[in-house]
C-alpha cells in the first residue's frame, strides 16, 4: 500500500512540476522575433498610410515605423510622385496618374544595428468617372472673305456632331462632318448680299455653342452714280430767237378792235 502511494505522489508531483514548467514559458517567453532585412530586431518596422485607396492627384500622408535611431528611411512606389519626408518618421505624397489598380508601397531603411529594414503597404488607385474630355475648338481657313468666297471651317471634339452659324454664310448655318476620330470639316461660303463689316461665327459641339470667333467681310462695290448739275441762267450772248418770231421786246401783234373800220 505504501509502495502504491509513493508511485501516485511521484506521478502527481511530476505532473506539477510540468505544469509549472509549461506555465511558466508561456507567460515569460519573449516575443516571436521578426527578421527584417538581413538581422532580426526586437521591434519589427511598418508603414502606414493615411488612404488605402486615391485617385491620381489626391494627396496622402504615411507614418514610418522603425526602432529609434533609424537612418537612411525611404518610401517609394510607382503609384506615388512627389514623396518628402517631413519629421523623419512622416512625410507626405501625391498620387501619381497611373492606371487603376493595387500598387505596394516599400518602405526601406538601416536599423540601428547597421542591418536593412524594410516594410511595405498596399495602395488602391481608382480614376473613377469618366476622363475630362479635352475642350473643343474651331478653326476658319480665313478670318476674312469676299461674296462667294470658301471658307473651310474645322471643329476638334468628343461630341457626336459639330456645326457653325454666322449670317456671313450663305444659309447662316453650315453643317461639318466628322473624320471618326474628332475633327469635324465643312466648307462655307461667304453669302453674295454680305456687307462689309464684321460678322460673328458660332461654333457649336453636342448642340452647345462653346465658342465665337470674328469674321471680317467686304461687300460687293456699289457703281460710281456722277451727281447731275444744276440749271444755270443763260448768257445774253447765249440767247436764241425761235424761229419765225421777232424779237422786239415789245408784245406779240395781235387783233386791235375797231381797227378794221379805219
Amino acid at each position: 500500500m505504501r509502495k502504491a502511494l509513493t508511485i501516485a505522489s511521484i506521478a502527481l508531483a511530476s505532473s506539477m512540476a510540468l505544469g509549472s514548467a509549461a506555465t511558466a514559458f508561456a507567460a515569460g517567453a519573449p516575443a516571436p522575433v521578426t527578421t527584417i532585412g538581413t538581422a532580426a530586431h526586437k521591434d519589427a518596422a511598418g508603414l502606414k498610410l493615411s488612404e488605402s485607396k486615391a485617385k491620381p492627384g489626391s494627396a496622402l500622408t504615411f507614418r514610418m515605423e522603425v526602432p529609434d535611431g533609424s537612418t537612411n528611411l525611404s518610401v517609394s512606389s510607382k503609384a506615388l510622385a512627389d514623396v518628402k519626408t517631413t519629421d523623419g518618421r512622416g512625410g507626405t505624397a501625391v498620387v501619381a496618374d497611373v492606371p487603376d489598380g493595387t500598387y505596394g508601397v516599400s518602405l526601406t531603411g538601416t536599423g540601428p544595428d547597421g542591418a536593412g529594414l524594410r516594410a511595405t503597404a498596399e495602395l488602391t488607385v481608382e480614376k473613377g468617372g469618366k476622363p475630362t474630355p479635352a475642350p473643343s475648338t474651331l478653326s476658319l481657313s480665313t478670318d476674312s472673305g469676299r461674296p462667294g468666297d470658301k471658307v473651310v471651317v474645322t471643329i476638334r471634339t468628343g461630341e457626336k456632331n459639330a456645326y457653325v452659324k454666322s449670317d456671313a454664310f450663305t444659309g447662316g448655318r453650315v453643317d461639318l462632318k466628322s473624320d471618326g476620330h474628332g475633327t469635324w470639316t465643312g466648307t462655307a461660303v461667304v453669302a453674295k448680299d454680305v456687307k462689309t463689316g464684321y460678322y460673328g461665327v458660332e461654333a457649336y459641339a453636342g448642340g452647345k455653342k462653346f465658342d465665337t470667333v470674328k469674321f471680317s467681310t467686304e461687300g460687293g462695290s456699289t457703281p460710281d452714280v456722277k451727281p447731275q448739275p444744276k440749271p444755270r441762267p443763260l448768257k445774253p450772248s447765249e440767247h436764241r430767237t425761235p424761229k419765225g418770231s421777232v424779237n422786239t421786246g415789245e408784245a406779240p401783234a395781235g387783233h386791235v378792235p375797231g381797227a378794221g373800220n379805219a
